[in-house]
């Protein structure tokens, strides 16, 4: 969508019918136009949007589902709801207004993807274009939605996806409303035939559980498994250290949580620190580092890993604002730790000076889509171009940091191979006018113990659909020479 700015609602004629001004469905709207206009990300507007309503008394629990639902299944379903609303009207979607195909766009959410009665959907989306478009477009508003709720969204995906046999690639990116490039992207990364990327692609669409660490040394899974009692608390998958929150909830009402002990973790993540963590190595195992900590889940991790063995830990941060993010994380950690505002690719620490590094290195983001759903559509394939160059420094600059004997974790949130095993063998085969380097692999499976479908090694690609997890890599190296 190209960015407008919201119109304010036409002035009515003395005696006009005002609109009913829906709080949940205004919410909702302005969250989306937030999403389309600034870039921003819903998880980061939608709560401060939520807490105001919840502060003036304005919502309930309900209705704050509500509002969730409609921002994130609006997102997530976009590219669905856009090729059947372009299948009802008479122009290019790209010529209708961003704030119109706003509300056309949660319309159809509610008339496809909820048990929202199809008149109250209706009405409720026209009553809204009222109060935020005016009467003039609300009328276009009925009348696009009045044909989008003809059929059911089966009815609708044969009619306007492609044949898979023709074009399966298209079929994917239609019925699972995902970008067509990110569809073959995945599709090259996960590799197999259909049934495996459609449950990819499938989970990316599912909301994800809001998954907690207990983090070593400052809190248990036991202690977070009793404030949350047996119906909302289930123990991790794989993490040692996880507790799922299986109702949902507000994780910033537990105490742990608010105090720094536990954190909001994704296993995958958990999982990358523990391995590095675990790896064998030989001689001193005193300093750590974290080459790209913010916002600082996995540094909070390490720092308190690396306590209980007697290590420190240098967490560097290149954004001042998201190194401030990590010291907050690891506030109050028992085992001395640092945190600084340093470029990765200009260290400021001197070649060998540790034991053990991560570089969890900036990315496209492919492997949260279920958690950031906004990204899909945000991401273009040149954007791989422009993180490569930075994502070779970065672990360039690791094997550099580490001591001959020292291990090296690459991570990332993403499964593109360009973003992934690429970018290790090209750094360690020099590739690209640069020197190679001396460092062989470590298998990282056995130090994920219990977990399946972790490939052939030696690295490892967790997947959503398999695992439960964002789809998080991760490689692991040994300095040699």
């Amino acid at each position: 969508m190209n960015d407008q700015p919201s119109r304010r609602p036409a002035q009515q004629p003395k005696g006009h019918r005002r609109p009913k001004k829906d709080p949940v469905r205004i919410l909702a709207f302005e969250a989306l136009r937030a999403v389309d206009e600034r870039d921003a990300y819903a998880n980061l507007v939608l709560p401060p949007l939520l807490k105001k309503a919840r502060d003036k008394g304005d919502f309930d629990a309900r209705d704050a589902a509500l509002a969730t639902e409609l921002v994130y299944g609006t997102l997530r379903r976009q590219g669905t709801y856009d090729a059947i609303i372009a299948a009802c009207i008479d122009r290019p979607l790209r010529e209708v207004d961003p704030p119109v195909l706003d509300v056309l766009t949660m319309g159809a959410h509610q008339l496809l993807g909820t048990r929202i009665p199809t008149h109250a959907a209706v009405s409720a989306s026209v009553e809204l274009a009222r109060v935020v478009l005016g009467d003039g477009r609300a009328k276009f508003v009925n009348a696009v939605l009045r044909k989008v709720s003809a059929d059911d969204l089966d009815g609708w995906l044969e009619r306007v996806a492609p044949p898979y046999d023709e074009d399966a690639e298209g079929h994917l990116a239609v019925f699972h409303s995902h970008p067509r490039w990110i569809v073959s992207a995945l599709w090259d990364s996960l590799g197999g035939g259909r049934a495996g990327i459609e449950d990819l692609l499938e989970a990316d669409n599912e909301r994800p559980e809001v998954t907690l660490v207990a983090r070593p040394g400052r809190s248990t899974t036991d202690e977070l498994l009793d404030v949350l009692g047996e119906e909302s608390g289930l123990p991790g998958r794989w993490s040692p250290y996880a507790v799922r929150m299986a109702e949902g909830g507000e994780p910033g009402a537990i105490e742990a949580v608010r105090n720094g002990h536990a954190g909001v973790q994704d296993e995958g993540s958990q999982l990358v620190a523990i391995a590095l963590a675990n790896a064998e190595i030989e001689g001193r195992d005193e300093r750590w580092l974290d080459g790209c900590a913010g916002p600082g889940g996995k540094a909070a991790m390490l720092a308190a890993l690396a306590a209980q063995r007697g290590a420190s830990l240098l967490a560097s941060e290149k954004q001042p604002h998201r190194a401030r993010l990590v010291e907050r994380a690891l506030a109050g950690n028992p085992g001395p730790y640092q945190v600084i505002a340093a470029d990765g690719t200009r260290p400021p620490w001197l070649p060998g000076s540790f034991d053990r590094v991560l570089m969890d290195v900036p990315c496209t983001g492919l492997g949260a889509l279920r958690r950031r759903p906004e990204a899909r559509w945000r991401r273009r394939p040149d954007d791989l171009e422009g993180f490569a160059p930075l994502q070779r420094g970065l672990l360039r600059e690791a094997l550099s940091a580490v001591r001959i004997g020292g291990v090296v974790g690459y991570a990332t949130c993403s499964p593109h191979l360009a973003e992934t095993r690429v970018v290790v063998e090209d750094v360690l085969k020099g590739r690209g006018g640069q020197q190679s380097v001396e460092a062989e692999w470590i298998d990282v499976r056995p130090l994920m113990p219990g977990v399946p479908a972790l490939g052939d090694g030696p690295d490892v690609q967790m997947w959503p659909h398999l695992h439960g997890t964002d789809a998080m890599y991760m490689a692991l190296l040994r300095r040699t020479a």
